[in-house]
């Protein structure tokens, strides 16, 4: 096909100058009457890659889709744009089947959506000669191996049987290598050409926090944007409604949407979404799917999702025009447990589980996030991200290159045959039943990181992964295997960075401070001042100065015209326009901290006390008295014994303090802090323990 007219039918009904990358590929690919299958995140541009050609091919292009709402979503965005287009359901009267039959008779439609359970309602009527084009939207439901498994996909194999000659296009926003694999085998297009497009959003920003007061720091999280759109995702329908309800009584626009409302509801709720009538959608993970609106400006997840292709799809709805947005994840252990439950007696449980456990790996790390999502789907990536929590508050690092080569060649050793425990006990020398019974005792790597603790060598071996040295084989009962990348370290002397990992309570100490810890920041003080400016000038808050500009006006302090013109993007008419306000903002508050004078030393409970009914957090009191936070934290414990009002329920969640509660009942002798330790498998901190404890002791 002529690139004229290619260009021509993209501006005439979808409005576009030009092709996003890779889509030309597809297209012409297409036209060359090749199958394909394509992996292009959420906001790519997929449909293009066969909506396009359906306009211009003779035939028409039958499209398979999983949801009823989404079809009807792709439909009348056709209708729309003047492509003449329908679908077919199982809840539509007979009538109005017979009138599109008659439709595709004629020749009036160029694309049929159809659920693959409506498969036999067009089997009658379609032939070889009346399709041009078979598309699989939403492929990687045929793939017990995906995310998103679907039995009802499983027979659109024969599809490719009945039109051999026929293209086959399938689509998917995420697979990993596994899954694409399958889903070509699985649809008889074993040769089709694969597009993978960058999973690399820049424009996202990525933040974890541990699941205490959820909903205080999502409160805090959206009071400064009333007017920005955003989603909190939910794993139960109950928690959907309760948390909209809570945002409504602070003022919000906020709405609950799930499975259990009726039709209309949720049109109504999704179109005042879309139309900014709603600013909040508090939903369950099938909210969103075809939804295609470019300014959400942040997703927050309000439980742990089942698996990171979910998760990079959910968060994928933030910020599809490009510009800067904001992602939030809570974990918990009750969020696995809860997802445990959900995965087990699963057609695919051993599969399910372990993408869940690199899901909790995800929420636990010491690495770029980014790095950890795009070497996940293949997508190889050294360099770090810089606009995720872990690079704006980076951990310890130190040369990790003796372990990972270490780690590395135990891997290769094993052939890539055996999962991640089995190669932590080769190298710390164990002579249990997974060694002995294969004789890996006799491997060179056998005993070469006895020096290293269990719980150590998983968090280093992790990271390996993370960083995409090595991957999981989820099709190959979980093996862990190398990367190309881990060639370099094992032959051409590449050096590996490795983070320290923590203790535990070290972890515990500085999230429990963190919820307070930037209120009083100069970045808020000149983010609340972006804010008020850009309400008096009715524009959005990021034309004034990004996040990043702010961060630097924070570190570098400008208090003169020069210096505010060296920050980077402040810019000559910036400088003109707002330097004076943000300058002044800066020199108050720097003058403001000068003033404060130190907190006098002191090891008495009740200087603690004083300083916790100010609101400060237990990482600002240590810091203020000098003093650790574990002993500031065991101040607290004493308090609450001793009856002041301290609550200590901030510091633990209500699913680990029933969690706790239930193990307490059920350990025959729950003696020391380690034996709840070890129940929990280190999931639970002994800091949290203890407030647990405390606070069941004085309840009994």
């Amino acid at each position: 096909m002529e690139e004229a007219t290619l260009l021509n039918t993209l501006k005439e009904y979808f409005g576009y100058d030009s092709f996003r990358p890779l889509q030309k590929k597809v297209i012409d690919s297409v036209f060359a009457g090749k199958d394909n299958l394509v992996i292009m995140p959420t906001g790519g541009g997929k449909s293009i890659c066969y909506q396009l050609p359906a306009i211009l091919l003779p035939e028409i292009t039958l499209v398979i889709s999983p949801l009823i709402a989404l079809m009807k979503d792709q439909v009348d965005g056709l209708t729309a744009n003047g492509v003449p287009a329908a679908y077919l359901n199982s809840s539509q009267q007979e009538a109005d089947r017979q009138a599109i039959f008659q439709k595709i008779d004629k020749k009036e439609l160029k694309l049929l959506y159809v659920a693959p359970e409506s498969l036999q309602f067009i089997d009658k009527v379609l032939t070889e000669g009346k399709i041009s084009l078979i598309a699989i939207d939403e492929a990687h439901c045929i793939s017990s191996w995906g995310h998103d498994f679907r039995p009802a996909y499983t027979q659109l194999g024969y599809l490719k049987n009945r039109f051999p000659s026929t293209p086959v296009i399938a689509l998917t926003a995420t697979a990993d290598k596994a899954t694409r694999s399958d889903i070509a085998q699985q649809l008889n297009i074993p040769k089709a050409k694969k597009h993978v497009a960058s999973f690399d959003r820049k424009n996202l920003s990525l933040e974890v926090r541990p699941g205490i007061k959820r909903f205080e720091q999502i409160a805090n999280f959206v009071k400064n944007r009333k007017k920005e759109s955003g989603i909190v995702y939910c794993l139960s329908r109950k928690t959907t409604e309760e948390v909209a309800a809570k945002l409504k009584a602070k003022g919000f626009k906020a709405e609950a949407y799930h499975a259990g409302l009726n039709h209309e509801d949720r049109i109504t709720i999704q179109d005042e979404f879309i139309n900014d009538e709603k600013q909040i959608i508090c939903a369950t993970v099938a909210f969103g799917m075809g939804i295609d609106k470019s300014n959400i400006r942040w997703v927050i997840h309000y439980n742990m999702p089942k698996n990171l292709e979910g998760y990079y799809q959910e968060i994928g709805r933030a910020g599809r025009d490009g510009l800067p947005s904001d992602t939030l994840l809570f974990h918990s252990y009750a969020d696995v447990v809860q997802l445990q439950r959900f995965a087990s007696n699963a057609a695919n449980e051993e599969v399910q589980l372990a993408k869940l456990d690199r899901m909790k790996q995800y929420s636990e790390a010491l690495t770029c996030r980014r790095k950890i999502l795009l070497n996940y789907f293949g997508e190889l990536k050294q360099e770090d991200c810089g606009n995720c929590d872990i690079c704006q508050n980076p951990p310890a690092f130190f040369d990790g290159t003796v372990i990972a080569q270490k780690a590395l060649s135990c891997i290769f050793r094993l052939k890539g045959s055996e999962p991640i425990s089995t190669i932590i006990d080769v190298l710390r020398g164990s002579q249990n039943e997974a060694v002995l019974s294969k004789n890996y005792q006799k491997l060179p790597t056998y005993g070469v990181g006895k020096d290293i603790s269990w719980h150590h060598w998983q968090q280093y071996i992790i990271q390996l992964i993370n960083i995409g040295y090595a991957e999981v084989a989820f099709h190959k009962n979980n093996h862990l295997q190398l990367t190309k990348a881990a060639k370099n370290v094992l032959f051409e002397g590449e050096k590996v960075r490795l983070a320290e990992v923590p203790d535990r309570k070290t972890v515990q100490e500085e999230n429990k401070g963190s919820l307070k810890k930037k209120d009083n920041s100069l970045f808020e003080k000149l983010r609340q001042l972006r804010l008020k400016i850009a309400k008096e000038e009715e524009i959005p808050a990021y034309l004034i100065f990004n996040d990043a500009t702010l961060k630097e006006m924070e570190k570098e302090r400008p208090m003169t015209d020069d210096e505010f013109l060296q920050i980077n993007g402040v810019g000559r008419q910036k400088m003109q326009d707002y330097g004076y306000r943000f300058i002044k903002e800066i020199i108050a508050f720097s003058k403001e901290k000068r003033e404060q004078k130190p907190a006098k030393k002191g090891n008495t409970h009740k200087i603690t006390e004083e300083l916790y009914k100010e609101g400060l957090s237990v990482e600002e009191i240590a810091k203020k008295r000098n003093l650790a936070n574990t002993t500031i934290f065991s101040h607290l414990l004493k308090l609450y014994k001793d009856g002041e009002n301290i609550d200590l329920h901030q510091f633990v969640s209500k699913a680990d303090l029933e969690a706790i509660k239930k193990a307490k009942k059920d350990l025959d002798n729950p003696g020391s802090l380690k034996t709840y330790f070890e129940h929990f498998e280190e999931a639970i901190g002994y800091e949290t323990l203890k407030v647990a404890l405390r606070i069941l002791e004085k309840e009994e």
